[in-house]
C-alpha cells in the first residue's frame, strides 16, 4: 500500500526538503510531527541502491523513506516519508554511535517526538539454544554486556566459569545481585511489557517468514541444538548489547547467565547485539525530559547467524568467518525478516494514527 504512494512522496520531498534543510528553525516555526522513528545501524553501500543490502537501505528502498534531511550532529543522513510521518535514521554501529545519534535526533528542533514510536530494527547473532537463523524477537529485556570487571581467562580461579564479574562484585554471579542502575551505568533496561506482547502477537499473525536452501544449509551445521532445525520463526526474546563482538561456545554460556543474573531469572538471552543499551539509555535520559515517550519503545532484531560455531569448526575458525565477511549465513534473509515484520508494526500504528497517538497499543 505504501509503495502505490512513492509518486506522492517523491513530489512531496521535493516540496519539503528545502525547508526541512534550512537552519534551526526560529521560535515560530512549527517542528514536523513525527509518529514513528526507525533506528538502523549500518548499510553497505547507498541509501537506495538495490545492490547494497544493509538496514537502512530495507527500509529506504522498501517502506519507502524518499526525503533526504541533513543531519551533520550525527552520523548519517535521515530519511523521511512525509505520507506517513515516518522517521528513518542510520546512527553508525556500536553503543557510542548509537546514544550519540539518538541524542542528537531528540535535540534536533526540527521535529516533535512527543508522541513518536520508536523501534530499533537490526540484524543479530542468536543463541542456537533459543531458536533458528533469520528468526525475528521482539525483546522485553535490554541487558548491558560491557559493564563489569574482567579477568583474563587465563588468570581466573580455578572454580570460576568465566572471568567476567559483576560491578560492585569480586565473583561471577556473586548474589545479591546488585542494583541494576548505578554511578557506572545500567545493566538491566526493560521496556514495556504490553507494548511489545501486542507487537510481538500483531506481527506474528501477519508476517510469515519464509524458508529456503541456504537457511536449511545453515541449520545442517546446527543439528546438535533442536530449537535451531525449522524454519525461521517470530518470537519474544531478550537481547544482550555489548561493544565487543564475541563468538563461541563459553562465552555464549556466559551470555545466558549474565543475562539470567541481572534480570533475575525475568529475561531469557535470544540476541547478541552492540547498540542495544546505548539506544536504552539515550530515550532513557531523554524521557526524563518529555522529549519521548519510553513506553512506546521497542526492540525487534533478526538472526544474521548464531553465536556459537557450527558442528565441526573451532571458535576461531568461526570468528575468521565473520571476519571476512563470510560467516553471517543469513544475513540477506535476516535484513529481510527484520524490515517484513517491523513494517507491519510501522503500518498499523501511523496507518490508523487516531487510535494510536495517545494510546500505546497492549495486548
Amino acid at each position: 500500500m505504501v509503495r502505490t504512494q512513492y509518486g506522492r512522496a517523491a513530489w512531496l520531498a521535493a516540496l519539503l526538503a528545502p525547508l526541512i534543510a534550512c537552519a534551526t528553525p526560529s521560535r515560530a516555526d512549527k517542528p514536523l510531527p513525527i509518529r514513528f522513528v526507525v533506528v538502523t545501524t549500518f548499510d553497505t553501500g547507498s541509501d537506495d541502491s538495490p545492490n547494497a543490502p544493509g538496514e537502512f537501505n530495507s527500509w529506504v528502498v522498501n517502506y519507502p523513506l524518499p526525503v533526504v534531511l541533513p543531519f551533520p550532529q550525527g552520523y548519517h543522513h535521515l530519511r523521511y516519508n512525509p505520507d506517513q510521518f515516518v522517521l528513518g535514521i542510520e546512527t553508525g554501529e556500536g553503543p557510542t554511535h548509537m546514544a550519540s545519534s539518538i541524542t542528537a535526533l531528540v535535540n534536533d528542533p526540527r521535529f516533535d517526538f512527543s508522541h513518536a514510536y520508536w523501534m530499533l530494527a537490526g540484524i543479530a547473532g542468536i543463541d542456537p539454544n533459543a531458536g533458528p537463523v533469520a528468526s525475528a524477537a521482539w525483546s522485553h529485556y535490554v541487558i548491558d554486556g560491557d559493564l563489569a570487571y574482567e579477568i583474563d581467562a587465563r588468570e581466573i580461579p580455578s572454580d570460576w566459569t568465566t572471568g567476567y564479574v559483576p560491578l560492585g562484585r569480586s565473583s561471577p554471579y556473586q548474589q545479591p545481585v546488585p542494583p541494576v542502575s548505578s554511578i557506572n551505568g545500567v545493566n538491566l533496561f526493560k521496556l514495556n511489557g504490553g507494548f511489545v506482547n501486542w507487537a510481538y502477537e500483531f506481527s506474528k499473525a501477519r508476517v510469515h517468514l519464509p524458508d529456503d536452501s541456504n537457511l536449511q544449509t545453515v541449520r545442517a551445521g546446527y543439528t546438535k541444538f533442536p530449537k535451531t532445525q525449522s524454519p525461521p520463526i517470530i518470537m519474544e526474546g531478550d537481547v544482550l548489547g555489548a561493544g565487543t563482538f564475541w563468538t563461541g561456545t563459553l562465552l555464549n554460556t556466559w551470555a545466558e547467565n549474565w543475562v539470567n543474573y541481572w534480570s533475575k531469572g525475568a529475561a531469557t538471552f535470544v540476541m547478541t547485539s552492540e547498540e542495544d543499551a546505548g539506544y536504552a539509555q539515550a530515550l532513557t535520559f531523554l524521557a526524563q525530559t518529555g522529549a519521548i515517550d519510553f513506553t512506546r519503545v521497542l526492540v525487534l532484531r533478526s538472526a544474521a547467524n548464531f553465536s556459537v560455531p557450527p558442528n565441526g569448526e573451532t571458535a576461531a575458525e568461526f570468528l575468521a568467518g565473520e571476519a571476512n565477511g563470510t560467516g553471517y549465513s543469513g544475513f540477506i534473509e535476516s535484513l529481510a525478516n527484520v524490515y517484513a515484520t517491523g513494517a507491519s508494526v510501522v503500518n498499523e500504528i501511523v496507518n490508523n494514527w487516531g487510535k494510536y497517538e495517545y494510546t500505546v497499543p497492549t495486548r
